[in-house]
């Protein structure tokens, strides 16, 4: 089979089934082609059944090229989800391929976790979870974090009477009070996603987001799944459903929201707990004035 056939099935699938996004679809074709091409002529069967040694070789030529941990924990997991496909397209168990560690990753000073590291955080629940539903879901509930500010309990507290989406969303915070934060298209899209998927029915008054067994989803589950995904991207122990929070505040501030604002969207009570909240390092906050203050973008 050429190459071209094989990278263009992955492609469709990560682009159709799975929905991923442009960013990540381009990240690990461009992962499955290195493979294809040290691999020479091949076809699905043969990558089946590839095992742990050829994923090593590829990770050495890769690290061969001058790539660091936190790049070649990324190149694992898009491999293992390629090797993944490959089965599938074979009938084999999609969850017995080759098992290998991601490299470990020193831990630094903790961050707000970056934009591309929060749609991989996504993705990669969506692509480890056991059951497609379940990783749909999963996906939905951090892009709320991340992408609405929601609190874990806020999220996980919506019905089935808030869906669909719209392009605003009331929700229900600390001590009943309540807020109206935006919902770009993509969250529309997670949470349609991973409703499209459940084999529970959307009933108004029956939590939207719901376990294995149907009840209400728990927090504990959201967070041993990004607990997983960090693991595999070779993120840092911060990197929590908190934290995408505490990202979505800081990266507005970064863009130049103001605090009252963000104290709106977060729906905190007072003033100083928004600013305790979005602290950024000083680098950021100085890089952050530097594109903002006329004074300085004149050099004057």
């Amino acid at each position: 089979m050429a190459t071209a056939d094989l990278l263009e099935a992955w492609r469709d699938h990560l682009t159709l089934n799975r929905r991923r996004s442009p960013h990540t679809v381009r990240a690990y074709v461009a992962s499955a082609a290195r493979l294809l091409a040290s691999l020479g002529e091949t076809d699905w069967r043969a990558l089946a059944t590839l095992d742990v040694q050829a994923l090593r070789q590829q990770l050495s030529a890769r690290r061969a090229e001058g790539i660091g941990n936190v790049s070649a924990a990324r190149e694992l997991s898009a491999l293992k989800a390629f090797l993944a496909f490959a089965r599938e397209q074979t009938g084999m168990d999609a969850v017995s391929g080759p098992r290998l560690r991601g490299p470990r990753i020193k831990k630094g000073i903790p961050r707000p976790v970056t934009p591309d590291d929060a749609e991989s955080l996504a993705d990669c629940v969506l692509n480890d979870a056991r059951d497609d539903w379940i990783g749909a879901r999963d996906r939905a509930v951090l892009l709320l974090l991340y992408g609405a500010g929601l609190r874990i309990s806020e999220a996980l507290s919506l019905t089935g009477g808030d869906y669909p989406l719209g392009e605003t969303l009331r929700v229900t915070g600390k001590g009943n009070k309540q807020r109206v934060v935006p919902i770009l298209p993509i969250l529309r899209d997670a949470v349609a996603d991973y409703v499209a998927r459940s084999p529970w029915p959307l009933e108004k008054g029956a939590p939207l987001f719901r376990g294995a067994k149907g009840g209400q989803l728990a927090q504990g589950m959201v967070q041993k799944a990004m607990a997983r995904a960090r693991v595999a991207l070779g993120l840092p122990p911060t990197a929590t459903p908190h934290a995408l929070r505490h990202s979505f505040a800081t990266h507005l501030l970064g863009a130049g929201a103001d605090l009252r604002s963000l104290q709106e969207l977060l729906g905190h009570a007072s003033l100083g707990s928004t600013q305790i909240y979005t602290k950024v390092d000083a680098a950021r906050m100085l890089e952050a004035y530097r594109a903002a203050h006329p004074r300085e973008r004149n050099g004057t």
